[in-house]
């Protein structure tokens, strides 16, 4: 019997939902979280210019690249880069950008389940919440361990998402506002012991058609998240607030975890 797919899986809902989730805003981040990630893992950024053929820099894997925000800024500062996603339009539009921009990026349509390259990177990065949406914790923590071997001595591992704290913190039970060209509502619930946060995302556009899209993401306190990343091959984990290593507390802006193999 085949598999029935997982929601993340659906190239249509990526296709409605992508000029809401990837807006102008939040292209115009992806520089200052590039740098970030660089300034974390010690590597100089080479002012916008693709490194000489001499002069290499660290092979990052965007795990989840999406349409290439963040993998084509890295590129842009000298890092190798590997982005891996499953939605396929997402990589030819990752692929279009690295064109426009002149720079070179491996791309690879994979499920992170699945995907694995011993000791092949010196970094990795998953952003903008792109973990904790598969059904089970254990495919969560087989994304890490292939993540975590896919990383060589000394490898960093940045993965930036909602933590628990946080979505406890600013929860509300719904909002409506405009993006991308939509009148967007969203209605919020909590699943289980705030195990996972429900979310119905509704898109109306200039037209009256709408969208509606129901998914759940799971939620993990910044120690649980340590504890399966420590468990999954990292030797060490740590826990900020920002890609500033600001502390992870009440004033935290988001979740990041800076692991080293």
């Amino acid at each position: 019997m085949e598999k029935k797919k997982d929601w993340f899986e659906n190239e249509s809902f990526w296709a409605q939902y992508s000029p809401v989730l990837f807006d102008a805003q939040r292209w115009a981040e992806a520089p200052a979280v590039a740098e970030g990630v660089l300034r974390i893992i010690g590597a100089p950024a080479q002012d916008g210019k693709a490194p000489a053929a001499q002069d290499l820099g660290p092979a990052i894997l965007d795990a989840g690249c999406g349409p290439g925000r963040i993998a084509v800024e890295l590129a842009l500062r000298g890092a190798r880069v590997t982005g891996v996603d499953l939605i396929r339009p997402f990589l030819n539009a990752a692929l279009e950008s690295a064109q426009d921009e002149g720079v070179q990026i491996d791309l690879e349509q994979a499920d992170l389940r699945a995907f694995l390259r011993p000791l092949a990177f010196d970094a990795a990065v998953s952003l903008y919440t792109s973990f904790g949406y598969c059904e089970t914790i254990e495919e969560d923590m087989q994304i890490l361990k292939n993540i975590a071997a896919s990383l060589k001595k000394g490898g960093w591992f940045i993965l930036e998402m909602t933590g628990r704290e946080i979505a406890v913190r600013d929860f509300t039970e719904g909002e409506w506002f405009e993006r991308g060209g939509f009148t967007v509502l969203t209605e919020f619930s909590v699943e289980g012991a705030w195990e996972g946060l429900r979310s119905r995302w509704m898109l109306i556009d200039e037209n009256g058609r709408k969208i509606d899209h129901v998914f759940v993401q799971r939620l993990y306190s910044a120690v649980e998240l340590k504890r399966l990343m420590m468990a999954s091959g990292f030797a060490s984990v740590e826990v900020y607030g920002d890609f500033d290593f600001s502390p992870y507390n009440e004033k935290a802006r988001t979740m990041v975890l800076v692991a080293r193999t």
